[in-house]
């Protein structure tokens, strides 16, 4: 396993403890920690050049505005995106989600038209097309997954037909860890002209992300699962699939001129960005994106593949536990989600939680998936760059003491 357990001494809040032991962190599929260069680099803009961007002609706005397009191009390298202007930032992956479904499928679908999607599909990736569907008819279709909890194919071809326009699928499961088959995707929505929308929330913090080499429509992911602020996140966008977007909020920054009954807007990706952006998110946002460069994606890949590993080998070890997702860790990410026996995830989460240990409990925001499971909620623990295998070992202890707890060893 690459060693990366030198990186802890970044992250300040990972010293600390909770209920009098020492913290294990194992929930950064629903929000990661800040390393110090992140933390400095937020508070530095706050502390030196604090200002509106783009409409001022003074020293600070001027410096503020230069800090806000640098981590744009940061974020757009990162990904590799053509142009840095490919890049709309937004408040996280729901937002951008909803910026898509409405800029674009507002006005490029109607009655009839399919939106085919997974059942492992994060809220934010179904909710907006329900609501889609409620306001101009389209019809929402679901691959469903096999034995191993990866999306099923056999009957793709049989489904894409012309009244297909959208396949939306995320790349990697926020439940299960399944990765999901996005160039296979790519190339059967090609076939009948239709777009591909990638959440990305789970993907990009985890692994090397090339939006060109992926070749879909549309890509989009969040700043505070990927070490930087809440409250900031990007959509990533073909420059032609951009220009063809309606703005979804409208008002400031995202105008070229306001006259009394109609209005023209600003180039993309301004068009997109209403109001007072999220500045100081976003330049914590490149400071993250510096930090993950310069430790290298592949070496966090690499990581997470042993470190998953490691954890579905000591989980086997767990009598009466269940773990749903993939068996092959180089075949899926971090986020491992099980049941134990018949005792509940909030439970379970609450005894870990006494022995300083922070896993997830609940529907994940994908209650869809956890009826297709057949399970009120699961567990979840999820690994990022700063865990080590000894928290999977304070993890496995604390499973044996939930069994001990509820009588399973009497």
């Amino acid at each position: 396993m690459t060693d990366l357990s030198h990186l802890r001494d970044d992250f300040p809040i990972l010293h600390r403890e909770v209920n009098g032991w020492p913290l294990v962190y194992l929930d950064s599929a629903a929000t990661t920690q800040k390393p110090v260069q992140v933390l400095d680099a937020v508070d530095a803009f706050y502390r030196t050049k604090n200002a509106n961007v783009h409409r001022g002609a003074h020293t600070l706005s001027a410096e503020a505005t230069a800090a806000y397009e640098g981590a744009r191009a940061k974020v757009a390298a990162f990904v590799n995106a053509g142009s840095p202007n490919e890049i709309v930032f937004s408040r996280g992956a729901t937002t951008a989600l909803n910026h898509i479904a409405y800029g674009w499928g507002l006005n490029h679908l109607s009655a009839g038209d399919r939106v085919v999607l997974t059942v492992m599909e994060h809220h934010a990736n179904v909710v907006p097309w329900q609501l889609l569907a409620r306001y101009t008819g389209i019809e929402l279709v679901y691959l469903t997954l096999d034995d191993d909890y990866e999306v099923d194919l056999t009957g793709l071809d049989d489904l894409l037909d012309e009244r297909v326009k959208v396949v939306a699928i995320s790349a990697m499961s926020n439940v299960t860890g399944t990765l999901g088959p996005v160039r296979p995707l790519v190339e059967a929505a090609r076939s009948v002209g239709a777009l591909v929308v990638v959440d990305a929330a789970q993907l990009v913090p985890h692994s090397p992300t090339d939006v060109q080499d992926l070749d879909a429509d549309f890509l989009v992911f969040s700043g505070h699962k990927m070490l930087a602020p809440t409250g900031i996140g990007a959509l990533w966008g073909k420059s032609e699939r951009l220009e063809e977007m309606e703005p979804t909020e409208g008002g400031g920054e995202m105008i070229a001129d306001v006259g009394l009954y109609e209005s023209r807007w600003a180039p993309v990706p301004q068009k997109f960005e209403a109001g007072t952006p999220p500045v100081a998110q976003a330049v914590g946002l490149g400071a993250a994106v510096d930090y993950l460069t310069a430790i290298g994606m592949e070496t966090v890949r690499a990581h997470e593949h042993a470190i998953t590993g490691y954890t579905l080998k000591r989980l086997a070890e767990v009598p009466d536990l269940k773990v749903y997702g993939p068996s092959d860790p180089t075949r899926r990410g971090g986020a491992v989600s099980f049941t134990l026996a018949d005792i509940h995830a909030h439970d379970i989460a609450t005894i870990l939680d006494q022995r300083g240990i922070e896993v997830r409990a609940g529907h994940h925001c994908a209650k869809p998936l956890m009826r297709y499971l057949a399970v009120p909620a699961t567990a979840r623990a999820s690994f990022y760059l700063y865990n080590t295998t000894d928290d999977v070992d304070r993890l496995v202890d604390g499973l044996f003491e939930a069994r001990s707890v509820f009588g399973f060893d009497a």
